[in-house]
C-alpha cells in the first residue's frame, strides 16, 4: 500500500524551478524622451504653464531615459480629453483601454516566449499574470488564456496593482517545484493608461510618473527538471523572499480614483532602499557563503537613476554591475512589473554569456508599493 509520504513526494519535482524561455513586447509607438516635454504639454493643452514645462524638461533630461514605448498616442488622446486633464473623471475610459490592451500585449510577449521554449502550449499548466492597470472580472489572466488558446483547465493567478515581477517569479517557483511536470507561464504586462494625466501646479508626483513610465510586457516560462533534449535552461531560481522595509509607510502608494491611478512617492524612497538592501543580500546569500556583491550578476528594478546611484554607492558596486538595468531604463523607461524580466532578456541578448561576465550567481531585486523588496537568487545554468 502506498503511504501518504510517498504520494506527497511523487507529486513534487526533484530539482529547482528553472527559467526556460523569455519573451517581450512593446506597443508600436516609440517616443523620444528629448522631445516628449513638448508633445506632452501640447497634447494636454498646457503650454501656458511655462515654468512647469521647463521643470518637466529638466526631469526628463535627468531621467537618463532616451526612448519609451507608449500605447497612448496624440491621436488617441485628442479623442479623450479627460485623460489629458489633470484631475477629470476618466476611470471608465482608462479601464476600457487597459482591459483590452493589457492582455493583448501580454499575449504577444507570451507568444514570443512559447516560440523560444519550443514546446506545445498545451503543456502549460499554470499562468501567473501581473499588471498595475485594468482591474476587471474576469481578469487579464482569463483573457490571456483565451487569446493564447491555453487549456481551459490551466491554473491561473492574477495580481493587480503591484510591481510584482519578483513576486510573480516567487509564485512560479512554488508552483513548479510543488507540482511535478508543471510548466508555468508568467506574464507581466503594463500599459500606463491609469497614471497618464496633464500637469498640475501642486502635484509634482504626477510629473514624475509622466517622466518615467513606459509600456511593455514580458513573459517567462518556468519549470523544474528540464527535458534537456528539448528545453534550454537559462537560470535556476534558488530562493525568493519578500520583506516590507521598516519606517517606509507611504513610500510608494497608488490609489485608484475616478480620475485614474494616483501615485504618491516619498522623496526618500531611494535612500530607504539603499539603507536596507544589504540586509536582504546578506540573508539571501548567507547559505551560499557569498559576501562579495561584485561577484554577482545584477537585475535590479530601475525605479529611476537615483535608485541605481544610491544602490551602487551603498554596496560599492562597480559600474558594470547595473549596466543592463541602466540600458533597459534608457531604452524603455520604468516598465513596472515587467522591468526585471526585460533586464534578464537584455543580459542574454547582448553578450555571448548570459551574465555578460561569466558569473555563476546573481540577484534579482524588485521594488514595489509598501515599501516592499523582493529578493530572488539566480543560478546561471546556460553554459
Amino acid at each position: 500500500m502506498v503511504t501518504m509520504e510517498e504520494i506527497h513526494k511523487a507529486q513534487r519535482a526533484e530539482g529547482p524551478a528553472t527559467i526556460l524561455a523569455i519573451g517581450t513586447a512593446t506597443p508600436p509607438t516609440c517616443v523620444l524622451q528629448s522631445t516628449y516635454p513638448e508633445s506632452y504639454f501640447r497634447v494636454t493643452k498646457s503650454d501656458h504653464m511655462k515654468e512647469l514645462k521647463e521643470k518637466f524638461r529638466r526631469m526628463c533630461d535627468k531621467s537618463t531615459i532616451k526612448t519609451r514605448y507608449m500605447y497612448l498616442t496624440e491621436e488617441i488622446l485628442k479623442d479623450k480629453p479627460n485623460l489629458c486633464a489633470h484631475m477629470a473623471p476618466s476611470l471608465d475610459e482608462r479601464q476600457d483601454i487597459a482591459i483590452v490592451e493589457v492582455p493583448k500585449l501580454g499575449a504577444e510577449a507570451a507568444t514570443h516566449a512559447i516560440k523560444e521554449w519550443g514546446q506545445p502550449k498545451s503543456k502549460i499548466t499554470h499562468l501567473v499574470v501581473s499588471s498595475i492597470n485594468g482591474v476587471d472580472m474576469p481578469g487579464a489572466d482569463y483573457h490571456i488564456t483565451k487569446l493564447l488558446g491555453l487549456s481551459p483547465s490551466v491554473k491561473r493567478v492574477m495580481m493587480y496593482q503591484q510591481e510584482a515581477g519578483g513576486t510573480a517569479l516567487r509564485l512560479a517557483k512554488d508552483f513548479a517545484e510543488n507540482n511535478k511536470g508543471a510548466r508555468v507561464l508568467v506574464v507581466c504586462s503594463e500599459i500606463a493608461t491609469g497614471t497618464f494625466r496633464g500637469p498640475g501646479e501642486m502635484d509634482p508626483d504626477s510629473l514624475i510618473a509622466q517622466a518615467l513610465f513606459g509600456d511593455g510586457a514580458a513573459a517567462v516560462i518556468i519549470g523544474s527538471d528540464p527535458f534537456l533534449d528539448v528545453e534550454k535552461p537559462l537560470f535556476e531560481i534558488i530562493s525568493a523572499s519578500q520583506t516590507i522595509l521598516p519606517d517606509s509607510e507611504g513610500g510608494i502608494e497608488g490609489h485608484l480614483r475616478q480620475v485614474g491611478l494616483i501615485v504618491h512617492l516619498r522623496k526618500d524612497v531611494p535612500g530607504l532602499i539603499a539603507k536596507h538592501i544589504e540586509e536582504s543580500l546578506v540573508e539571501a546569500f548567507k547559505p551560499l557563503g557569498i559576501v562579495d556583491w561584485n561577484s554577482l550578476f545584477w537585475i535590479a528594478h530601475p525605479g529611476g537613476p537615483a535608485f541605481l546611484d544610491q544602490i551602487e554607492e551603498k554596496l560599492s558596486l562597480t559600474p558594470d554591475k547595473l549596466r543592463a538595468t541602466r540600458h533597459v531604463l534608457s531604452k524603455y523607461g520604468n516598465l513596472s512589473s515587467a522591468c526585471v524580466l526585460f533586464i534578464l532578456n537584455e543580459m542574454r541578448h547582448t553578450s555571448a554569456n548570459i551574465t555578460g561576465d561569466d558569473l555563476e550567481w546573481g540577484v534579482l531585486f524588485g521594488f514595489g508599493p509598501g515599501l516592499t523588496i523582493d529578493t530572488v537568487v539566480l543560478h546561471n545554468v546556460s553554459n
